[in-house]
């Protein structure tokens, strides 16, 4: 079983003042991005390199047009359009070293996790809840109560009568997250950010 790593890759050919090339992984990470003139519209990466980003979006912009977006898990990249493909564009990242380097070892993890099975919500102790009931907020504004099952610092499970398509956007109680799997009797959906403490979570998860 091989597992991927993401190394620059520098070209002796290349002139030096060039950026390194660095290696894309596919990736499915939602988010919301700002065009120049300030209109904010909701995304999916779908492909990322420390160094590049392939975006689905509803709103292209124009070749040259800088671009800040916040995306789940690694928060904020910021750039400039430099090619459009079919339903969204690409954006250079604008980074330090250091966070390049931040970079390739999230997408190293998002890239080597499907080669070695590991789930999305299985990569935390789970506990139940003292307090199960909450609600379950979509971003068109309905909202539905349910019953959480068990709880880890990633994500939980819920019980729900509805089943938001994978990869909806949500919002359980005050936690943004996102559907990733369905079960007979609910959903199990993955934080925005994996959290420090139990006691965050639980607090974080209650209906108002």
């Amino acid at each position: 079983m091989h597992t991927q790593a993401l190394n620059s890759e520098p070209s002796s050919t290349q002139p030096h003042t060039e950026p390194a090339r660095f290696q894309s992984v596919k990736v499915s990470l939602l988010g919301r991005y700002m065009l120049a003139d300030r209109r904010e519209f909701p995304c999916q990466v779908v492909e990322m390199s420390p160094g590049d980003a392939h975006v689905i979006a509803p709103e292209l912009g124009n070749i040259g047009e800088r671009v800040v977006a916040y995306i789940d898990h690694l928060g904020r990249i910021e750039g400039e359009i430099t090619d459009m493909i079919d339903g969204g564009f690409v954006i250079n990242v604008n980074a330090s070293p250091r966070k390049r380097e931040k970079f390739a070892a999230q997408l190293t993890w998002f890239a080597n996790k499907d080669i070695l099975n590991l789930p999305e919500d299985r990569r935390h102790e789970r506990q139940v809840p003292d307090i199960r009931h909450s609600r379950i907020i979509l971003e068109d504004g309905r909202n539905y109560k349910c019953k959480i099952i068990d709880i880890s610092l990633s994500g939980a499970a819920v019980e729900i009568d509805v089943k938001p398509a994978m990869g909806t956007p949500i919002t359980i109680g005050r936690m943004r997250a996102r559907v990733i799997r369905h079960f007979d009797d609910g959903i199990a959906v993955e934080f925005s950010s994996v959290q420090e403490i139990f006691t965050v979570v639980q607090a974080s998860l209650r209906s108002e």
